[in-house]
Parts: structure tokens; C-alpha cells; sequence
């Protein structure tokens, strides 16, 4: 039986709801071998949910890469929350080391329910070390802001105008999830440097978002991994991340997760 195997380079979120917790469960669903090099542990303080954030140093990552690359070997990877600028660099340079076919860039900068970068300083490290490289990027609407200098994107000309500096910084598809442009509808908006391709859907209404990010680009390296195309993939996440989040639920006062299993139940 083959099964392809996709690896995910991302934190820890002790709580179960994003980062390879998320991504592991969405390759699960996708029909994928997941595997896992822990860049950073999250956990959250009870009385508030404040963020508690520590690095996994530099030699520990280095050993995860050499389990799996070369160890073993993947057919797509993604990444995700890569707190430092060594880290990116790192993590950068070994992927290319490894030449992954399918790598998609999540460029996590914030934390659910935060709208401050984590780490402002890393905008620079992921434009250098990482887009390069990336079949896909799968910025938010201030994510993509952040990489393409711009203040904000809160029309479908800037969206449009942040995807093509994106794409010029070397990705080869950009995809940018902009909730919040129009009234009634959520939007993915996919850029392959030819054309754009909107997909937009009426708003589920749901607090309950965590983790939505995590899983969308786990579920594209998850496609691209199995051989589906770039737009394909990004529609399959598409459809996913929205059943999820039909399906989504609450943890606690602060936070709630996209129910995983929400695409297979609807048959």
C-alpha cells in the first residue's frame, strides 16, 4: 500500500486547536502520512490566554530534519510558525537542501486572537529563506500586507496588488484568505502569476476560528502531496476549512477549534 507522506514544520499548540496538532489531524483526514520537526511550543496562561512561546533550539530542529530528510523523505511539506530568524534560515536552507518538490509557506505572524506580529523582525528571514522556495504561500489578509509593504488590504484591488508583489518575490502561487473585503462573504483568492482565481463563499457565522489557517495549508501540501494541482488543492482546502468551521465548537471562554472531521461526515 502507498501512502504519500507529508511533513509539516510548524509549533506546537498545546491546546490541541492549531499548529501540528491541526496539520496532523488535517493530513489524517486527507489521506496522507504525517510527519512532524517541532520548531516552538505555545502554551497559553488559563486566566487569560495569553501566549507563552518558547523556541526549540536550533541543533534539536537540525536532528528532527535528519530523521525524516533524508530518513525517510516526503512527497510536500509546509511550514508554519518559525519563531526566530535563525530558525527560518535554518529551516530554509534545509528544505532546500532536500529539494522538496511541493513546499507550501504558511507565513504565521500573529496567534489567534491577536492582531500584533509575533515576531516582526521575521518578515525579512521568510521573504530571504522561504518564499523562494514555496510552491505555494498561504498568507492571511495581514500576513500578505506585512510581506508585500503594504498597510492593509481592505479592497479586491490591493488583495490583487499584494498577490502580485508576493508572487515577484519568488512564491509560485499565492493564496490569500481575506475574511473581512466583502459583507456577506468569506474569500480565498489564489494568484498563479497569469491570473486570479476567487473563491468566495457566504460567511459561516462562528466564533470559533482556531486553527482554520493551520489546517488550510496542511490540506494543500496534503493535495499537492497526493498529485492534485495547485488550484485544485487550494480548492479542496477551500471546501475543508469550511466544513470545519460549520462544524466548530468551544474549548473554553477564549478559544475554539474547526472540527477536522466535518468534510468526511458530510459524505
Amino acid at each position: 500500500m502507498a501512502v504519500k507522506k507529508v511533513l509539516t514544520v510548524a509549533g506546537s499548540d498545546c491546546s490541541g486547536g492549531a499548529g501540528i496538532q491541526a496539520d496532523l489531524k488535517t493530513f489524517q483526514e486527507r489521506d496522507v502520512y504525517g510527519m512532524s520537526v517541532l520548531t516552538v511550543l505555545v502554551a497559553m496562561r488559563p486566566e487569560d490566554w495569553g501566549h507563552v512561546v518558547t523556541p526549540v533550539d536550533i541543533a534539536t530542529i537540525r536532528t528532527q530534519f535528519r530523521t525524516i530528510l533524508p530518513g525517510i523523505g516526503v512527497d510536500a511539506a509546509k511550514t508554519g510558525m518559525l519563531p526566530t530568524v535563525e530558525i527560518i534560515d535554518t529551516v530554509g536552507a534545509m528544505l532546500a537542501e532536500a529539494d522538496v518538490r511541493h513546499l507550501v509557506v504558511d507565513p504565521v505572524m500573529v496567534c489567534k486572537g491577536t492582531s500584533e506580529p509575533l515576531f516582526p523582525e521575521n518578515t525579512q528571514a521568510m521573504i530571504r529563506s522561504l518564499l523562494p522556495l514555496a510552491e505555494v504561500v498561504t498568507p492571511n489578509s495581514f500576513e500578505a500586507a506585512q510581506l508585500a509593504g503594504m498597510t492593509e488590504l481592505s479592497t479586491v484591488p490591493e488583495v490583487e496588488e499584494a498577490a502580485r508583489r508576493i508572487h515577484a518575490l519568488g512564491a509560485r502561487n499565492v493564496v490569500i484568505k481575506v475574511p473581512r473585503i466583502f459583507a456577506d462573504y468569506t474569500a480565498d483568492v489564489l494568484f498563479d502569476g497569469a491570473a486570479f482565481t476567487w473563491l468566495k463563499e457566504e460567511r459561516v457565522q462562528t466564533a470559533w476560528t482556531h486553527g482554520a489557517g493551520c489546517s488550510f495549508s496542511a490540506c494543500v501540501a496534503a493535495e499537492l502531496g497526493k498529485g492534485a494541482t495547485v488550484a485544485g488543492a487550494v480548492r479542496t482546502a477551500h471546501e475543508f476549512v469550511r466544513a470545519g468551521l460549520q462544524g466548530s465548537f468551544p474549548l473554553n471562554k477564549f478559544v475554539g477549534p474547526i472540527y477536522h472531521k466535518a468534510l468526511a461526515k458530510q459524505g
